[in-house]
């Protein structure tokens, strides 16, 4: 009996000591983790989807064995999974497979394209997206139905802005949607009219633009699922492992059919409209909230946008001085922001609103100020997408009272090649106050708006380090005193990311008990010069330690 007893003391303590061996490792690499406490590696072991191990190839090395995939980084950088903290994701999926005028340089390159695409759809078919930017393609004059009327003669047009917050629609989709002279402006919108005969130009901003899009057919399921099987590839391709989705009820339905296929190759955060949050804590109580798809709160908006000139500004806009800009949709009646934000944070949701302007910014601070008075103290994160336009006196508001900046960067360099014509030089100087608000300690987190701005969170960095607009305007950047480091946009897109969603603790960083989500480049974004990271490529995606995407 004793022997038996030393015999199974022996055995138990050889099952202990035996070293347990990975999936996947990643060896000969320089490993950015994100980690204070251990900053850079060479190598990490990857063991059911997490790491268990980072550190030098000697400690890496006893991981291995005949199951285990290893793959060799050849000196490449490797850091954790970007995160986008704000995406349209699915629409952005649908721009891939639809029309894209983003680009277009002049007028005439603008009809092309758009008739080129219009004469391959049957009769009647709807023509949406678009992603249009009158500042590159019509020299910033708004285009006018008529003129989209002659390319277009068969298939109603809805084609939006690229900043989501105008459409432009041809004259059979005001003729299916009823819009005439006399259709009543909603609140929170505005319908562009002829000055001479009152008639609609075909401009619709803000809610308005609701008086169309309630027309148009939904997209099947089979669309939303091409969609996501689009945009997912391509976040792949551009090292996204992870997305706060400011999404529709439709779309978390494509994300429950492809998680139940087990498809989905990014993790989901769900923001749903505000003025569903009732059916939204429903939803959460009963959904499975698993690591690929979660809910996660819910996502307002107090106003428009820079582009379109309904940013809520305290003065007016230097080129328009009788307009600083409007509430929208969410705010009407007055006080409803209020009662929401107060009702869903008792509730438990998390709430992201949209602001741009300054006065938007600092009213929405207002009122999470007396939200959080009101309800008590809790972990509660509220945030502001975008934030974009700051009065100098709310920059510190953010650390101050918790709140999160869930901003842009790509938007800087994109809207800066006109934004000082709209603000004036001295309220330029707090746009994208990326440093402004890290130096305050604000969680600066970053995301793209995808379909607004491309997905590729490269892009973002180079935007942050550089602030270089797209035009070559600013080879020092727009506003250079607010540019920051690699380090800290890398930050941004990862461990700031992932505590905005309240997941620090899951992933954002390359440390032992994390996902395995990390992203190989083709070039050292820390070494090289700032100007030629957006030249920089993903040359690995792994999510959960499966690999997604490689070249």
């Amino acid at each position: 009996m004793r022997y038996l007893f030393g015999f199974f003391i022996l055995m138990l303590l050889t099952a202990c000591s035996r070293q347990q061996k990975a999936d996947l490792v990643v060896k000969n690499a320089k490993i950015w983790t994100v980690n204070e406490n251990q900053p850079e590696a060479e190598a990490l072991a990857v063991s059911n989807g997490k790491i268990v191990a980072v550190g030098s190839g000697a400690e890496i090395e006893k991981w291995i064995d005949n199951g285990t995939r290893v793959i060799d980084a050849a000196g490449k950088r490797i850091v954790p999974g970007f995160t986008d903290a704000h995406t349209h994701f699915l629409t952005g999926g649908q721009s891939l497979l639809t029309i894209d005028l983003r680009d277009c340089q002049n007028e005439q390159e603008f009809l092309a394209r758009l008739k080129a695409y219009a004469d391959k759809l049957p009769p009647g078919r709807w023509v949406t997206e678009g992603n249009w930017d009158h500042e590159r393609a019509f020299g910033g004059v708004l285009p006018t139905r008529q003129l989209i009327d002659q390319v277009t003669p068969n298939n109603p047009v809805a084609i939006n802005r690229t900043d989501g917050h105008m459409l432009l629609a041809n004259s059979l989709a005001l003729k299916l949607a009823k819009i005439t002279k006399d259709t009543p402006t909603p609140a929170g919108g505005v319908i562009v009219k002829d000055p001479k005969t009152g008639e609609p130009t075909g401009i619709f901003k803000d809610a308005a633009m609701g008086l169309v899009y309630n027309v148009i057919p939904a997209a099947a399921p089979k669309e939303l699922d091409d969609a996501l099987a689009a945009a997912m590839k391509y976040a792949a391709q551009v090292g996204v492992t992870s997305i706060h989705d400011m999404l529709g009820w439709n779309d978390w339905y494509a994300y429950e059919r492809a998680r139940s296929k087990g498809t989905l190759t990014v993790r989901v955060r769900a923001y749903f409209p505000i003025s569903t949050w009732e059916r939204v804590v429903a939803l959460r109580d009963t959904a499975k909230n698993d690591e690929w798809l979660r809910v996660a709160g819910l996502k307002g908006f107090v106003d428009g946008s820079l582009g379109s000139s309904t940013a809520l500004m305290f003065a007016p806009f230097a080129d328009d001085p009788t307009n600083r800009g409007t509430y929208i949709s969410d705010w009407f009646p007055e006080g409803t922001m209020h009662r929401r934000v107060k009702a869903a944070d008792s509730a438990g949701l998390q709430i992201a609103v949209h602001a741009i302007g300054d006065s938007a910014n600092s009213e929405m601070l207002d009122i999470y100020e007396q939200v959080a008075k009101e309800n008590g103290p809790k972990d509660r994160r509220f945030r502001i997408e975008h934030a974009q336009h700051l009065h100098p006196k709310d920059i510190a508001r953010f650390k101050a009272l918790g709140v999160i900046p869930s901003m842009q960067p790509y938007h800087c360099i994109d809207d800066g090649r006109w934004a000082e014509k709209r603000l004036g030089a001295e309220r330029s100087k707090t746009t994208y106050a990326f440093r402004s608000l890290l130096d305050a300690g604000a969680n600066l987190s970053f995301g793209s708006d995808w379909f607004v701005a491309p997905l590729d969170p490269i892009q973002g960095i180079y935007a942050a380090v550089t602030r270089r607009t797209l035009d070559g305007g600013h080879p020092d950047g727009w506003v250079p005193e607010q540019k920051i480091s690699v380090a800290d946009a890398v930050k941004c897109y990862t461990i700031n990311d992932a505590y905005a969603e309240f997941a620090e603790k899951e992933k954002g960083s390359l440390e032992a008990g994390k996902w395995a989500d990390f992203v190989m480049l083709s070039d050292d974004i820390f070494a090289i010069d700032p100007v030629k990271i957006r030249e920089v490529k993903v040359a690995m995606t792994a999510v959960g330690g499966k690999v997604v995407f490689e070249k």
